[in-house]
């Protein structure tokens, strides 16, 4: 789960990248993908604070 997780946070990233640098347009959509970027970057890292204690 924790593989998938920082896979779909790097899609999300590069593709925030992408976006702002090729798209300009969708720019309200690229930034949505970034909140949820960060938003899954800290839920793994709560997620991995609760196994360790």
């Amino acid at each position: 789960m924790n593989k998938i997780l920082w896979g779909l946070i790097g899609l999300l990233l590069i593709g925030w990248v992408l976006g702002f640098l090729v798209f300009k347009i969708l720019g309200g959509i690229i930034h949505i993908l970034l909140i949820i970027a960060i938003g899954l970057i800290i839920y793994n890292w709560f997620s991995g604070i609760k196994e360790k204690g």
